[in-house]
């Protein structure tokens, strides 16, 4: 065989991800941890039961539902297609090449939204940590570009170092919210134990629908399962499997943290104490029910939650511009990967270097790093996450009416649509209770909500002039994970 016929080979093998890195276990790691397990409940869910009421627990079991009905179709194309493109690919095979690129395009934006703005968390929460436990009070800028820092290095160390230390921080967090759970029952919570969350009266009162944007913040990232598809073991098997257990782990067990909670302070007064508590509710709750030191380790370990997020995030933004690169939608030098680790390393410099330079402005600005750079720099995230898995749920519900094959159950392809109708009502229910996302005024809330769809309108926009001005690319959009082996 000439040089020329095994050069394309050689250089796709050179710059492919690592294969077997990760089995079901690895990816449901990497997914929840995205998600924060700690960080949404200690940081967010106060204001989910400020506002939802005693039936906030609630909130997040509907979450959870809407997103396993998701999670039905989105596994079935999965299976059949057998890419790693995530959002990117299933669009573009089921609704063309030119809505899948406006696609990946947003899904990148809106990832790197919500993984740079969580640098502001992360600053806050280690600035507290620090305070509380050492006496120091360090500069937010220093702690989020350290933590830039340190997410680039297991980055570029590869999928399968990070998924083992996400692991084991996740672990680590879930525990120290059972054990605060654990204490709260075994006291009897303050009052004792009540069903009331769940009764339909509190389930599906006005406040409860209006959290629900809140409430499925607190998933974001799992459905990017399919981004390590090509790095997993028994892909077939290990991608469907870790998403049905991300998806039901958080749901049961987001609910179950909030009940207690709400246990914690009883049915009456629970509402008053979120609202005079706010931020600082779950670590008196765990202070009272478990002791001192378990709020001194929750504090140490919700730092850690945020660091596992961000690690997270930035191996799936990475996975998605580098499909985009061997796509030859971005530069070609974004698609290689570390001749050792086999890590998209490239993609991971750019990325990190994005987060560093949005941080290095914030600070410059004089912004705060929880308001304006986590709350408002999130919030287009969540919006266009969402957005993006209702467009998988039609996409989903074409390529299975078109492929009868792929359909192993008749309850799928209607089950694909209902997600989507599901999905689109909570994007409309969250522009409508934006203010609860970010506590901002009318002109700020209508400018995030117009960044998405201004994301989207560029893709499509950069997809047409890609069909126009550069033809042979425009084809290949979407075809690297389908055709290479």
């Amino acid at each position: 065989m000439s040089d020329t016929q095994t050069q394309p080979s050689k250089t796709a093998a050179e710059n492919g991800l690592k294969r077997n890195a990760i089995g079901t276990g690895g990816i449901a790691f990497l997914v929840i941890s995205a998600a924060a397990p700690l960080t949404v409940m200690a940081g967010v869910a106060p204001v989910a039961i400020a506002t939802g009421g005693i039936g906030a627990p609630a909130g997040y079991l509907i979450a959870g539902a809407v997103l396993t009905i998701f999670a039905i179709g989105f596994m079935a194309m999965t299976r059949h297609v057998k890419a790693a493109g995530g959002f990117y690919t299933y669009i573009s095979l089921a609704m063309g090449k030119t809505v899948g690129l406006a696609s990946a395009v947003l899904a990148i934006v809106s990832y790197n939204c919500l993984q740079i703005g969580v640098y502001g968390l992360f600053a806050v929460q280690t600035q507290s940590m620090l305070h509380f436990i050492f006496g120091l009070d360090v500069p937010w800028p220093v702690v989020a570009l350290s933590a830039v820092a340190a997410v680039w290095f297991l980055g570029y160390r590869g999928i399968d170092v990070g998924a083992k230390v996400l692991g084991v921080l996740l672990v680590a967090e879930t525990a120290i919210l059972a054990v605060m759970g654990a204490g709260i029952l075994s006291h009897g919570g303050a009052h004792g134990i009540s069903g009331s969350s769940f009764t339909p009266e509190n389930a599906f009162n006005p406040g409860v629908l209006a959290i629900l944007g809140i409430c499925f913040a607190a998933f974001m990232g799992f459905e990017s399962t399919v981004l390590y598809r090509r790095e997993a073991r028994n892909p077939d098997k290990s991608v469907p499997r870790a998403t049905f257990i991300a998806v039901g782990f958080m749901s049961v067990f987001y609910a179950f943290i909030v009940w207690t909670v709400v246990q914690a302070y009883g049915d009456g007064d629970v509402v008053q104490a979120a609202g005079q508590l706010s931020n600082g509710m779950f670590f008196a709750t765990i202070n009272q029910y478990v002791g001192p030191w378990a709020e001194v380790v929750m504090y140490v370990l919700i730092v850690t939650s945020v660091y596992a997020s961000q690690l997270a995030f930035h191996n799936a933004i990475n996975r998605y511009v580098y499909m985009l690169a061997r796509d030859g939608v971005l530069p070609a030098f974004l698609g290689r990967t570390h001749s050792k680790y086999k890590s998209p390393h490239r993609a991971g410099q750019l990325q990190s270097l994005l987060a560093a330079v949005v941080i290095i402005v914030c600070a410059v600005l004089g912004a705060d790093p929880y308001q304006q750079l986590l709350i408002w720099v999130n919030t287009p995230g969540i919006f266009g996450i969402v957005g993006l898995q209702g467009l998988v749920s039609v996409a989903a519900f074409i390529y299975l009416r078109r492929n009868p094959a792929a359909v192993t159950n008749r309850l799928v392809v209607p089950l694909s649509i209902a997600s989507a109708v599901l999905l689109f009502a909570v994007v409309a229910m969250i522009a409508v209770n934006i203010e609860l996302l970010t506590f901002a005024d009318t002109l700020t809330n209508t400018i995030i909500l117009l960044v998405t769809p201004a994301v989207f309108l560029a893709g499509l926009l950069t997809a047409r002039r890609l069909r126009t001005r550069r033809p042979a690319t425009f084809e290949r959009i979407g075809s690297f994970e389908i055709h290479e082996s």
